[in-house]
């Protein structure tokens, strides 16, 4: 068994390091992390600089680049062989709805998926690290049970939300689908010590759809989110209404 590992927080982040010690005994570990922190980075790939790779001093190789760079660089450069299993996260805070479609935690996961190895993000729902070693104990029984029953055809993709509860490891478990926010937050202007005017993007919206069945709900009633993920972004239910708007020329 050999499991690549990856995030969105930087190498240094206690949720990889707490994710690494969760897999001990599973089988061959390798990191491949950001340098630096690059959440909001989606599935983006860097072009038009070269990437430097460097080794911690624990072993963690880390990337000058984004997370989906960290994966592609492992699975594509002969520097590993191919692993059974990628790994991203802990993430400090929730990757729910509208949020996969920028997150680095499920692109590092969703790359790894693109290439043909099943992967699962993992993260808390609340930032600031509270009773992530329970969040760990949560990823290694999610693990060890996806390994000894796999769900489906390889590769899959899931992406798991955990409260941040001393208890996660004993909660139950839901298949959901993802919510949906608001938009998000007006971004937020600032002027530098020079008299620059610079903006911040501003947070992310409200929940806007948190019904049963959704991420959003299975957290807020004290419950681990386990969301099946796939690629494919066509519209299939609206598709015979723009094929009947193409022959309208």
């Amino acid at each position: 068994m050999r499991i690549l590992i990856a995030n969105d927080d930087g190498y240094l982040a206690p949720g990889i390091a707490a994710l690494v010690e969760a897999c001990q005994g599973l089988g061959t570990i390798d990191v491949f992390a950001p340098e630096r922190n690059a959440s909001g980075t989606s599935n983006a790939l860097t072009l038009h600089q070269p990437l430097s790779l460097h080794t911690a001093a624990n072993g963690f190789r880390y990337v000058t680049g984004t997370p989906s760079d960290s994966v592609h660089l492992a699975l594509t450069a002969g520097l590993i062989p191919k692993p059974d299993l990628v790994l991203s996260g802990i993430n400090n805070g929730a990757n729910m709805g509208d949020d996969t479609l920028y997150s680095g935690t499920v692109a590092a996961a969703t790359e790894g998926y693109l290439f043909g190895v099943p992967a699962i993000a993992f993260s808390q729902v609340v930032k600031g690290w509270h009773a992530l070693d329970a969040a760990a104990r949560t990823a290694r029984r999610i693990i060890e049970h996806v390994l000894a029953h796999p769900p489906a055809e390889s590769p899959w993709l899931l992406n798991v939300n955990i409260p941040n509860r001393d208890d996660a490891d004993t909660l139950p478990w839901a298949i959901t689908r993802l919510g949906r926010r608001h938009a998000s937050f007006p971004a937020v202007p600032q002027t530098n010590p020079r008299g620059d005017l610079f903006y911040w993007i501003g947070p992310a919206g409200e929940a806007r759809e948190e019904g049963e069945g959704t991420d959003f709900h299975a957290v807020r009633h004290g419950r681990v989110s386990i969301t099946p993920l796939k690629v494919d972004m066509t519209d299939h239910q609206r598709m015979p209404v723009w094929q009947g708007w193409a022959g309208q020329r």
